[in-house]
């Protein structure tokens, strides 16, 4: 009795093409099967401390002062990260009315400890008298991304 893989003489010609398929999918299925489980492994052995990180919230007039503010925020590292949410509609009371702009969203990742000098920030560069900037602390989110915020965001 002979243990081990078939000859090609033993091998039918389908059975030869099955083989090498099955071969073949193997190889792929491995290196998939890998990077999977290596960001898994990854995400899983990474820590991250409650509320160390917060995204906060800027509502701005326009796209123009919505972009100066970001790349402001960003050049100055007072967040790794702002989005620009366009076309928000804001309904609101000021001065005893009741008003409704158009404004576009920032939503800003940062360090929680950086919220004070992110608010001053938007108060000297913002148009408005009373400017808009709130943050909410992050409790959980995927690891690598908040190590990055703090990699790019200093203490």
């Amino acid at each position: 009795m002979r243990i081990g893989l078939p000859t090609a003489e033993t091998l039918q010609g389908g059975s030869l093409k099955a083989l090498l398929l099955t071969v073949l999918l193997s190889l792929f299925m491995f290196q998939l099967l890998r990077t999977v489980g290596l960001r898994a492994f990854s995400m899983a052995s990474e820590t991250y401390t409650s509320g160390t990180h917060s995204a906060a919230f800027v509502t701005c007039p326009n796209d123009t002062v919505a972009r100066d503010l970001a790349r402001g925020i960003v050049e100055k590292k007072l967040a790794a990260c702002v989005n620009i949410v366009p076309a928000i509609k804001s309904i609101y009371e000021w001065q005893g009315k009741i008003e409704e702009d158009n404004e576009v969203l920032l939503m800003i990742k940062t360090r929680s400890s950086k919220v004070p000098a992110l608010a001053e920030y938007v108060r000297s560069n913002h148009p408005y008298e009373v400017a808009e900037v709130i943050s909410l602390p992050i409790d959980q989110g995927n690891p690598p991304y908040l190590k990055w915020i703090g990699d790019i965001v200093p203490e």
